[in-house]
Order: C-alpha cells, then structure tokens, then sequence
C-alpha cells in the first residue's frame, strides 16, 4: 500500500483513524495495539510473506534489548558480547536480503566462476526497520532505554508512517509519545495541519516528482540503450532527475509528518530544503537528516570521529560516506556515489580548516551565490551515478553534460543570426531532445517551475513551523508570509491543491526511497 492511493486515502487512513480514537476513548493499550495491527496490516499489503519476517526481526531485537539492557547491572562485558552478537544477526539479515545477489556477481565476475543463486527479493523497508532497531540495541546498551513495552516496541517500529521509507527513529523519541493516555484523544488542530500537510506533500510527489520523472527516467533508459546525449538533453535529463528526487523524498517526509501528526505523535524532521546549502556539509544536514544522524552517531563517532587528527577524521567521512552509498543499494554506482559526497566533505572540511588559519571572511551575496551554485551542481553531478544503472552509462550522461558529445539546439534556429552564429561554435539544429520523443518545451517549463519552488519557496514545514508538526524544529527558519493559518483562503487552497492531486492519483507510482 502506498500514500498516493485511493485505498490508503479513502479506506485505510479513515478506518485506522476512527478505530484508534474510538478505543482510545475506552483503552489506551487497545488504541496502540490497534495502531501497531493496522501497522502491520498496511506492510504486508505489498507482500503477507515478508509479515513474519518484519515480526521475527522485531521479536528478536526486543529481546535482545531486553536481556542487554538487564545485564547492565550485572556485567557490562557479557551485554557488550550480547550488543555485538545480535548487530551481527541484523546486519547478516540485511546482507543476505540486501547484497546476497550483488556479491555473487561480482564474485563470479572476479573469478570466473559460476556460482548460482536463486534471486533474493528484499523486503521493504528492511533497511529502515534495520537501522531503527539498531540504534534502539546502541541505546539500550548505553543505558538510555528506560521502557520495554512491547507493544509499544512494535508500534515503534511498524509505525506505518515512517516504516517504509523512514525517516530512521530513536527510541526515545517515540516511546513517551506512544506512552501518554493524549496521544488516543482527538486533536483536531493536529487534524488539520497534519492533513494540510499530507496534501501538500501528496502534492509534490503526484503533480511534480511523477512528472518530471516523465523526463528523466526516458533519458537515462536511452543512454543505457547506448545513446549518446547531447549537451542540453544530458542536462535535462540529470536536473530533471535530481528535482524528481527531491519532490518525491520530501513529498514522502511530508506525507509522514502529516500522518503522524493526525495521531497526535511527531516525527523527527528529516527533510530541511537541501537544495539551498551552500556547502556539501550543510547539504547532508539537511538531506535525510536522521540518516545523517545514526550514520554519524552509530558510525562516524565509533570510528573516532574528528578526535584522532585530521587524517583520520577524513579516512572515517570517506568510509561513512562509502557505507552510507552502500546502504542505499546493492550497486557500484552507489559506492561510488557515497565515495563522490566523502570527497566532498574532506574538500569542504579543507576549505574550512585553511579559511580558519588564514583568517579569511565569508563573501558577500556574489559568494554566498557561487557557493550555492557550487554545491549544487556538485549534488547533481552526485546523482548521475545515484540514478544510472552502472558505470558506463553514469560516464555517457557527464560527457554528455560537459558537451564532448557535442550540443543541439531548435530546428527552427538553423536559418536565423543566431543560428549563424552558433554553428560556428559547432552547434547542431536537430532539437534540444535527439534521443527520445517527448516535447522540450514543456520539460523546460516544469524545470523551471520546480527550480523556482526549490530555491525561492518555503518548504512545507517552514510553512507549518507555528504549529511545531515535527521534533528538531529549531533547525528551520521562522515562519514566512507563507505561513499556514487555519482560515478561509487557506483551506480554499488545500481544498484545490487536494482536488487536483486526487484527480492525477490514478498515474500510481511507488516512492524512489522504497527500493533503498
């Protein structure tokens, strides 16, 4: 089941809703057992087979916690063997899923053998619920799990939510929201700014990420036939990917705080406009912020952090990065691609460093700009591997977009002064698009369009922000003149954006983050 579905909106979301606050009326353990049911009852819509496995990975951890956090007291040493014993089965869980089929490749690749193996489909979600539930074994370990209410565990992790494409939780976090008797009793403020928040997000992934996605995905598919894109079309290609992504992910983050919100519990934000950083630094504190965070709080500062000296600290972001590449997929472009941003950051943490020992000041608006830019088409160029099926093509778009496969314009320019003037520069006249059949013009307008929203809009919880619909709200800017506000005119509006969303909901497509 996904969030852009008519059985979601109109069946399971009304009847999940109902259900929670009518026996929350009567029964707090009810609503949230009722809560975690209905979690559960939404994961294996996609595949009833994968149910048991999500509950053999819950039971599991749970009573790993359990016993780690209870032999505390009595040896620390046998709850570290414990901690470590059961991070070894969820990450054989995970790698067997995961990367089973991706190591028998290569490995017969490498050798020449030919070794054969039946494909492993991956449960979704199960990177997700694999990290949730490994960040809960590290607290517990540290001592910061005070609560082992296991319905309230699975509601944690199920939690529909967030269950499929995150964001990734903390234990404490949820726990004393999934505790409080307020929790079962209807919020209609809550109501309302989480459904307003539903639909502007449900927004951006119907009428804008599936759109450009009309784009780009024809693109990438003719490169990896073996075409040869031209200048503008290998730019198209890439931004109009690199804005479907965005609206998609965020238009996720959104919808889950939004729903969340409607049973009265906060997510952590997860999405912060990463598009308007001006250094890749800034960028991963704003993309996928809670997968940022466990990957620097379970991974870079276990491996020292920045504490050991600045070789270090730059061996320890390359190999974050390298994994954090890894985790979102069984591929070499993801390596790369981790590989790509923990270059980034050592160049970024450089830069820094030598500004700091020469003393040297922020620019003015004209840096601030060039940074920006900077950062951004670094992200982009990032993306081409994220989104290329392997190396060959990744190499084919980035030629394509430093224009050593040449450049083409409009048919219609070839007779015109400007057209003179550009074949001197060797210019062609076969249309800006030459390897699909799809009309520029409107792609043009659309990317436009979305760079505008990106760089000089809001985005939805900074619109929000005077309600507080996530945790780590300090993160966002104050309120704009945009800022929502329960009246006439902005219902109006959420009334129209809702009624153009529901009549394009028919052109169904799953969110990119599920495959990760």
């Amino acid at each position: 089941m996904i969030f852009n579905s008519y059985v979601f909106i109109f069946a399971f979301l009304p009847v999940v809703i109902f259900g929670f606050y009518g026996l929350g009326r009567y029964s707090h353990h009810l609503a949230t057992l009722w809560l975690a049911a209905a979690s559960l009852f939404f994961y294996g819509w996609w595949d009833a087979r994968f149910v048991g496995l999500l509950l053999g990975s819950i039971a599991f951890n749970y009573g790993a916690g359990y016993v780690i956090g209870h032999s505390l007291a009595h040896s620390s040493r046998r709850a570290k063997l414990l901690l470590i014993v059961a991070i070894i089965a969820n990450l054989s869980l995970l790698g067997y899923f995961k990367y089973a089929n991706f190591f028998i490749d290569n490995l017969n690749a490498l050798t020449g053998s030919a070794i054969m193996m039946a494909k492993v489909f991956l449960p979704l979600g199960i990177s997700f619920f694999t990290f949730t539930q490994l960040a809960f074994l590290v607290d517990t370990y540290q001592g910061k799990v005070r609560e082992y209410n296991f319905v309230h565990y699975t509601l944690f992790v199920t939690y529909f939510p967030h269950l499929i494409a995150g964001p990734v939780l903390h234990h404490k976090e949820m726990m004393p929201q999934f505790g409080t008797r307020e929790t079962c009793r209807v919020n209609w403020e809550h109501i309302a700014v989480g459904l307003s928040i539903f639909v502007l997000g449900l927004a951006k992934k119907v009428l804008l990420a599936d759109s450009l996605g009309e784009y780009a995905t024809p693109i990438f598919e003719a490169v990896k036939a073996g075409g040869h894109p031209m200048l503008f079309e290998a730019w198209f290609g890439a931004l109009s990917y690199s804005l479907q992504l965005y609206f998609d992910f965020s238009g996720y983050s959104d919808m889950a705080i939004g729903l969340s919100l409607m049973f009265n519990v906060r997510l952590p934000l997860n999405f912060n406009s990463p598009y308007k950083s001006l250094s890749i630094i800034e960028f991963w504190r704003c993309w996928h912020m809670t997968l940022s965070r466990f990957l620097r709080d379970y991974l870079y500062i276990p491996l020292g952090g920045s504490h050991k000296g600045k070789v270090r600290r730059y061996v320890n972001l390359l190999i974050t990065m390298l994994l954090g590449g890894l985790w979102h997929g069984a591929g070499w472009t993801y390596v790369i691609w981790g590989g790509l941003h923990g270059l980034y950051l050592v160049i970024n943490h450089a830069w820094r460093g030598l500004k700091q020992r020469m003393g040297w000041q922020d620019g003015g608006k004209l840096a601030r700009f060039g940074a920006g830019l900077l950062t951004f088409l670094a992200v982009v160029v990032g993306w081409v591997f994220f989104r290329a099926d392997n190396f060959t093509v990744a190499m084919d778009m980035l030629n394509g977009m430093a224009g050593m496969n040449g450049w083409s314009i409009s048919k219609h320019s070839a007779d015109t002064a400007f057209g003179h003037v550009m074949k001197d520069f060797g210019a062609q006249f076969h249309g800006t698009l030459t390897l699909i059949d799809l009309g520029s013009g409107r792609m043009f307008k659309l990317l436009i369009l979305g760079l505008f929203i990106v760089f000089k809009m809001p985005n939805v919880q900074q619109i929000m922000a005077n309600y507080s619909p996530a945790l780590n709200m300090e993160a966002l800017k104050k309120p704009t003149r945009f800022a929502w506000q329960p009246s006439i005119v902005d219902a109006v509006v959420i009334v129209i954006v809702a009624y153009f969303v529901l009549i394009n909901l028919h052109k169904q497509s799953t969110f990119l983050y599920f495959q990760f």
